[in-house]
């Protein structure tokens, strides 16, 4: 069998790579010995020398040539051996929690060793637990390697030994023939960002040339950013792809009706901004056109995303389709079906709304007039992909907070409005900017319109931060707040990503502010009370029977109540700044001056400090994302770990962050003079998963 064919064999026609490592391997998403090329190390050992104890740091991992000094056992809570070396430079201490008679007898005064591990901070100074060693006669028997030592992510059960074996096998393989795995990034791409080739980086990272440090290794290494930059742009690649696919497929033609138009306009009862008459002509635009449309509508807290959504849902039904509009939480839903129900008042439509706390008969009739067309609005939560519900023409698709949803619900929602060759029109709507460059790399399949100005007359929310020795002082500020008239919000936030903790601390506070505050009725809101549980205390909260909401951040989206124009947020030195200005986003939505009261806990540090200062000294929202990113790094921007999100093999946003702008440059290169690259590029670093790319 020769190399090429050999190449793309699955992994158990390695050496030494049996059925249950097989097994191990697959769950690292290794299935042929190419895959193997594109599983990197993590970090590297250093046992290219030996290196004197006076030079050591922690969090280092060394080789060490050293003579026993001492070596015994203590029994403080349980047994433990521990022995002190010298080289005459300084002492390390080594300990072992599992060990034998015979290894303590071995390690006796005067024995020379060389031991390699971490170097940890101890009670009495470096020591290394559970050190590699072995016993020697001189230093010249301690054994040095000529390179850095790869050591690779694993999985359960799996040994460094063979992974690092399997990658140089398919290392050799790799490197005994030139055009199986080819260099998809054009010479001249390579030329203008110093990247290197393919083959030289992948064996700078597999197997590092004698002489190298482990700082030359990681970070921004050369070989690294390269195959992170050519991972970047296959994702992008495959966005663009989809959006190019995308176009093929057939839509419905929404034509505007000047009579509906007028008369929706007639009824509202305040006038659209210049910004959302500029989005909703290119709604138009796109809702006319046969080609799906697939448009991104980003807009400040309060910029009025959801009426431009109501006029672009004016469309369909002008032209007898149907509008889905779905919302993360029954909040934000239910405040949908308020906002449409009071538009759509004069337009002879049916609203229905339906979420998964519906039930029996009721259920049943809302499903039956979705199907045959009774429905011409259906407001709803993730229930609207569930089998049961079809619909009869479906002709548009309303996301709002998208980046809640995971790719496979927003998908499922889509498909049900495919008939034959047509699919239904998307908008999709944020509240969080997003920077540009995120933009391009996230969204790259999208048209994106941008709601950057205000309704007039909203009155900037006054942001103060106050240590939370202050406290008495601001529940007193509620007390003279609500005597006046107005409405409150209090935020529990915690350190820990627990919900149990903030419900907890959130009942708590509700608790503490009740007995400090015996005159104002208070209410609780959580993500773990049962959806009309919280329904029922929001309304009570908007109808002003209730002064003061205690919450969590579920009231991030969702929540529009004009009167209430006080909030106090704790610990607010814990939450990204996007969050923190989507959750000031509800107060100041009506006509009274308000405030928003940061109440962190002293002594901050010069990083939070920076960021609390950022959210004192603007609003806009867009500003904001962008020191967001900057401060706190793609990763956490976009919560990459969330279902659906972009999933690199190599590639780390906030590491590569300053690939981004280069990576639509190159894309753009590559599209215009090498297409004949860009399927290759993505079947190498997305295989099957395109499809995620279908939002």
């Amino acid at each position: 069998m020769d190399a090429r064919s050999q190449f793309n064999q699955p992994i158990v026609s390695l050496k030494g790579v049996g059925g249950q490592t097989v097994i191990r391997l697959e769950k690292l998403d290794i299935h042929q010995i190419r895959d193997l090329l594109f599983h990197l190390p993590l970090r590297y050992e250093d046992r290219t020398r030996i290196q004197q104890i006076s030079q050591l740091r922690a969090g280092d991992t060394a080789l060490v040539c050293a003579r026993v000094v001492s070596c015994s056992i203590s029994h403080h809570g349980r047994r433990l051996l521990n022995c002190q070396i010298s080289d005459e430079t300084g002492l390390l201490n080594l300990r072992f929690f599992h060990f034998t008679a015979k290894q303590h007898n071995n390690l006796s005064a005067n024995t020379l060793i060389s031991c390699f591990g971490e170097i940890k901070e101890g009670y009495s100074g470096f020591e290394i637990i559970h050190p590699e060693y072995k016993i020697i006669q001189s230093a010249e028997q301690c054994i040095t390697q000529d390179s850095l030592t790869p050591i690779y992510p694993l999985t359960e059960g799996l040994r460094q030994s063979i992974l690092r074996k399997a990658a140089t096998q398919a290392l050799d393989i790799y490197n005994s023939t030139a055009d199986e795995l080819p260099d998809l990034l054009p010479e001249n791409i390579l030329k203008h960002y110093k990247f290197p080739s393919l083959n030289s980086a992948l064996n700078t990272l597999h197997a590092p040339a004698a002489g190298l440090s482990t700082d030359n290794l990681l970070g921004t290494n050369p070989a690294l950013k390269r195959l992170a930059f050519e991972e970047l742009i296959a994702h992008q690649l495959s966005q663009l792809q989809r959006k190019s696919s995308d176009k093929q497929w057939q839509a419905p033609n929404l034509i505007e009706s000047q009579q509906h138009s007028e008369a929706f306009l007639k009824a509202l009862s305040f006038k659209l901004t210049q910004a959302q008459q500029r989005v909703i002509k290119e709604i138009v635009v796109d809702c006319a056109s046969n080609s799906p449309m697939l448009r991104l509508i980003q807009g400040d807290v309060g910029s009025g995303k959801t009426v431009v959504s109501a006029y672009a849902a004016l469309l369909a039904l002008s032209n007898q389709y149907q509008v889905a509009i779905m919302a993360p939480t029954e909040l934000l839903a239910e405040q949908h079906l308020r906002n449409f129900s009071l538009w759509f008042e004069d337009f002879n439509t049916q609203i229905a709304y339906l979420t998964g706390q519906l039930k029996g008969k009721k259920r049943e009739q809302i499903l039956k007039d979705i199907a045959d067309g009774t429905a011409g609005i259906i407001i709803g939560t993730h229930a609207l992909f569930q089998d049961s519900v079809n619909f009869s023409r479906l002709g548009l698709i309303i996301i709002d907070e998208q980046h809640r949803f995971g790719v496979n619900q927003r998908l499922a929602l889509r498909d049900k409005g495919q008939t034959g060759n047509t699919k239904p029109h998307q908008l999709i709507m944020t509240a969080t900017p997003i920077p540009r460059t995120l933009a391009m790399l996230n969204y790259a399949d999208l048209d994106i319109s941008v709601i950057d100005e205000l309704p007039p007359g909203r009155i900037p929310v006054i942001t103060r931060a106050i240590p939370a020795d202050r406290r008495d002082e601001i529940i007193a500020k509620i007390n003279a707040w609500v005597a006046q008239g107005h409405q409150a919000y209090w935020v529990c936030t915690l350190i820990e990503e627990s919900e149990i903790l903030q419900c907890e601390a959130a009942e708590d506070t509700a608790q503490y502010l009740a007995s400090s505050l015996p005159n104002i009725r208070i209410g609780l809101v959580h993500g773990r009370m049962k959806a009309a549980e919280k329904e029922k205390v929001m309304l009570t909260f908007k109808q002003h029977e209730l002064d003061l909401l205690v919450a969590t951040t579920v009231i991030e989206v969702g929540v529009d109540v004009p009167n209430s124009s006080l909030m106090i947020i704790e610990n607010p030195e814990h939450l990204g700044l996007s969050q923190l200005h989507q959750l000031r986003g509800r107060v100041g939505r009506g006509s009274t001056e308000s405030y928003c009261l940061l109440m962190y806990k002293a002594p901050l540090s010069h990083k939070s400090r920076e960021r609390l200062n950022i959210l004192r000294e603007t609003s806009d929202g867009f500003v904001i994302a962008e020191k967001d990113l900057e401060l706190r790094g793609p990763g956490e921007m976009m919560g990459t770990r969330q279902t659906g999100q972009m999933q690199f093999k190599i590639a780390d946003l906030e590491r590569d962050a300053d690939l981004l702008e280069s990576v639509s440059e190159a894309v753009t290169l590559i599209q215009k003079h090498h297409p004949e690259n860009n399927q290759a590029l993505i079947k190498r670093w997305l295989g099957s998963t395109t499809k995620y790319a279908e939002v």
